[in-house]
Order: structure tokens, then C-alpha cells, then sequence
């Protein structure tokens, strides 16, 4: 492999003139706002349901507490994931290579958004809700598959829904400046890591035999399906004294969250049946997680 790579300089480039550091550049002491919500309500799980409307305002806006942590809590956990994915890939790069520092770079840029995400957390005064039980298992699996294509399409997936969502929410007023922050701060540096992973994933597409291109496309509608289910943890309904089973089965079933879930995932997923790695008979798979019809 090359030294040179015209898109990882670039991507350096933009790091260098374009990167916060989240401990200093947020305003942590900084008062929550009372009345304002912490995401939108008809981007949340029960938007529109007959349990909704059992809801108070104030329950609303405290549902919309924990279920921005739950999102954020479970985006933490799989930019950890990738984390290990990506040092793992760069185990036998030559550490004088332009894609080897650009990807060093991202991995630091992702360890300040999962510090900053934890911090966002805590400052909501919510607990670090996570993945389910059973899907932190299956992590544990995930992160020692390997990399190549379905790793990086895997990347691509997980910041792009977060992109969509995030980038809704920074210049809405009813929501807490706090979560509006965070927002811009990873909507800035991940469309960096958005680049690369496209740029890796073009590279090395074109090198799979069909086994292998097989084995890949199955990974990656895996993957897919347990972070768009695995986002909303059910255990957040708690906290307005819903049932979590029956408030997860309304969710699912919920036409609004359904929309909200595809729209999401209507620029990855496009992207990726572009590229061939959502195949016909994995389509079942990838409607089930809801980021496509």
C-alpha cells in the first residue's frame, strides 16, 4: 500500500482546522433548561400511541430524557466497538502511511465523543441505559469478527442514522442546549469518519470473490438490525411507569417511529444497496430493522 493518499491527507487536513475538544468546549455546569425537551417528540419510540396520549407533558419531556441517553448510551457502546474493529485493521498498516494516521485520528476523535457522550449522560442525571443484556452479548462477538467491507459498511451505518437524527435536532429551540451541543460537536467530526468509511469501503469492494462479498453482505444486515432495534432500550419506559414490554411491543408496532427509524436509514441504506451489499434475499432482514421498506 501507498504512503500517499489524497483522501486520508484531506480528511487530516479538515481534522487539524476543524475538531473540539468536548471537556472544555461545553458549558457543563451550565443549567438544564426547564420545559425544554431533550429530543424531539415525534422522533421518539411512542410518538402517536395510545400510551402516549396516557402521558402527561411533563412525563413526555421526561421520557425524552431517557430516551436520548438510551440512544446515546447504545451509540457509545458501538463506537467502542468500532474502536477495537479499527485498531484491529490497522495491526499491519505501515505506521508511516497517511491512512494509517488518518485512522488514528478518527479513533481519538472517537474516544473524545464517547467521553463526551458519558459526560451528556451523567449531566442529564439518567442512568447509561446501554444495549439490552442480550445485545451487549453479541457485541462481545461483533467486535472480534474483523473489519474489511462489512466493518467499515458497519461504521457507515451506525454514524450515518446518528448523522440524520442528530442533524434534526441542532437547530431546534425546543430542545436542551445541552443535547443540541453534543449534536453539532458529532455531527462536525463524523462526517469525517463518514468519508473514510465510504473510501474504504469503494477500495475494497472491488477485491471480494463471491463467497466472501456473501459472507460480508450477511454481516453487515447483522449489524444493521441489532443497532436500529438496539437503540430505544426498553427499560427507559420504566421511568414514566410504563410496563417496558408492552411499551416496546407499542413502539415496534408504532407507524411513526417505523417512519422515523427509515428516514434515518434512508441515505445509508440507499448508499449501500447502490454498492450491491444489501442483496435480495437479505431485504427481509434489513426491512425487519426497520431502516428500510
Amino acid at each position: 500500500m501507498t504512503l500517499t493518499d489524497p483522501v486520508s491527507e484531506r480528511l487530516l487536513q479538515s481534522t487539524a482546522r476543524h475538531s473540539y475538544d468536548p471537556v472544555v468546549d461545553i458549558d457543563w455546569d451550565a443549567p438544564l433548561v426547564e420545559g425544554l425537551w431533550f429530543m424531539q417528540p415525534e422522533r421518539m419510540s411512542l410518538y402517536g400511541t395510545p400510551l402516549w396520549d396516557t402521558l402527561s407533558e411533563e412525563q413526555r419531556i421526561e421520557l425524552s430524557r431517557h430516551e436520548v441517553a438510551s440512544i446515546s448510551s447504545v451509540g457509545l457502546w458501538f463506537e467502542l466497538i468500532l474502536m477495537q474493529m479499527m485498531v484491529r485493521d490497522l495491526y499491519d498498516e505501515d505506521p508511516r502511511s497517511a491512512r494509517m494516521h488518518y485512522a488514528l485520528t478518527e479513533v481519538a476523535d472517537e474516544c473524545r465523543h464517547s467521553l463526551m457522550f458519558g459526560k451528556a449522560i451523567d449531566r442529564c442525571g439518567v442512568p447509561a441505559y446501554g444495549p439490552t443484556p442480550r445485545l451487549h452479548r453479541l457485541g462481545r462477538l461483533m467486535k472480534t469478527v474483523g473489519y474489511g467491507v462489512s466493518g467499515y459498511a458497519s461504521i457507515l451505518v451506525a454514524e450515518e442514522i446518528l448523522d440524520r437524527w442528530q442533524r434534526d435536532i441542532i437547530g431546534d429551540e425546543r430542545v436542551q442546549p445541552l443535547v443540541r451541543m453534543v449534536s453539532r460537536i458529532h455531527v462536525l467530526e463524523e462526517a469525517r469518519h463518514m468519508t473514510f468509511a465510504r473510501d474504504q469501503i469503494e477500495r475494497m469492494l472491488p477485491e471480494l470473490n463471491r463467497a466472501t462479498l456473501a459472507w460480508h453482505q450477511a454481516m453487515l444486515g447483522q449489524t444493521a438490525f441489532l443497532v436500529a432495534r438496539g437503540l430505544v432500550n426498553p427499560a427507559i419506559y420504566r421511568a414514566v411507569g410504563l410496563d417496558p414490554a408492552e411499551a416496546r411491543r407499542a413502539a415496534l408496532s408504532n407507524p411513526h417511529y417505523q417512519r422515523t427509524l427509515e428516514w434515518m436509514g434512508e441515505r445509508v441504506t440507499g448508499y449501500l444497496d447502490g454498492l450491491g451489499l444489501i442483496p435480495r434475499h437479505q431485504r427481509r432482514l434489513w426491512r425487519r430493522s426497520l431502516l428500510m421498506r
